[in-house]
């Protein structure tokens, strides 16, 4: 067997884990698919008739190139949300595939994902390779130029941002119950059950893509993600299709049969604490196809 169809073999048994990496890292499964084909680029370059730990130096090709991305970006997001929202993995309502499993292991919601583009590159890293991966605190810190120490504080600083990220009911069915109980209330025009259904607390995040209609990113409070919810049921001609959104109940909505909006929840306690929004017809399309065209 000649070298680089040996080098494609080692990488294709550590691809999946190498795209759930980036994926965590960047927060786009473009970017990530991007990264992943970076690292085999280097991968395949370097040679690695020599190493050990095949899984571990992978993983650390495919952080430095995730690093080096996220701080390319314009700035630090000061805030949890800015009108982005982190790409979703979307499914059909039955089960997962394979792949989607995979990006999904060890629970990586929406919520979290919000939390997730606030930290630092470096905290950010720091987090995922850690407490996620489970990578050791000196294989970190070489990749920060950083001590052990400096990089055990930036994990434990990205932590406690972390902590406050919604947990989301384990039972998909209940949440399931709760998402159908939301739509039939706003089609209903129910305005009092919408309000029952829904945390004190709710948010709203909407991601509108670049054409950004003159309404506000983020919507808090019962009463305002309600009636919100009652203006989206009155547009006409709209179909909902349940899904799988980052592994928690949400819908695809298609207006006259064309792409229109993934929602997320993020249902607590039986009731919807956080709903996410992603608007756009090509992005819909992108994310969604294993719902939209299940054939």
């Amino acid at each position: 067997m000649d070298e680089q169809r040996w080098l494609a073999e080692r990488f294709e048994e550590h691809r999946g884990h190498l795209r759930a990496v980036a994926y965590r890292m960047l927060g786009s499964l473009s970017e990530a698919d991007d990264a992943v084909q970076d690292a085999w680029l280097r991968f395949s370059n370097a040679g690695a008739e020599d190493v050990e730990n095949m899984r571990g130096w992978l993983t650390t090709i495919v952080a430095r190139v995730c690093l080096n991305a996220l701080r390319s970006r314009s700035g630090r997001r000061e805030e949890p949300f800015d009108g982005h929202l982190p790409d979703p993995v979307v499914g059909r309502d039955t089960a997962l595939g394979p792949e989607e499993q995979v990006l999904l292991a060890d629970s990586v919601g929406m919520a979290l994902l919000v939390v997730l583009d606030a930290l630092t590159p470096d905290e950010r890293l720091a987090f995922v390779l850690h407490d996620v991966f489970r990578l050791p605190f000196d294989e970190i810190a070489s990749m920060l130029d950083r001590s052990p120490a400096a990089a055990r504080q930036l994990a434990s600083r990205a932590r406690r941002r972390v902590r406050g990220a919604a947990t989301p009911d384990p039972d998909i069915k209940r949440q399931r119950q709760v998402v159908d109980a939301f739509y039939s209330a706003a089609r209903l025009g129910d305005f009092n059950s919408l309000v029952a259904l829904l945390d004190p607390d709710a948010v709203l995040r909407s991601d509108f893509g670049v054409k950004r209609p003159p309404a506000p990113p983020v919507i808090r409070g019962a009463e305002a993600v309600a009636h919100s919810a009652l203006l989206g049921a009155a547009l006409p001609s709209t179909e909902l299709h349940p899904a799988l959104v980052n592994g928690a109940a949400g819908v695809v909505v298609t207006a006259r049969g064309r792409p229109f909006v993934i929602m997320g929840f993020t249902v607590v306690a039986g009731r919807s604490l956080e709903s996410d929004v992603i608007a756009g017809a090509k992005r819909v399309r992108r994310l969604a196809r294993a719902v939209l065209d299940p054939g």
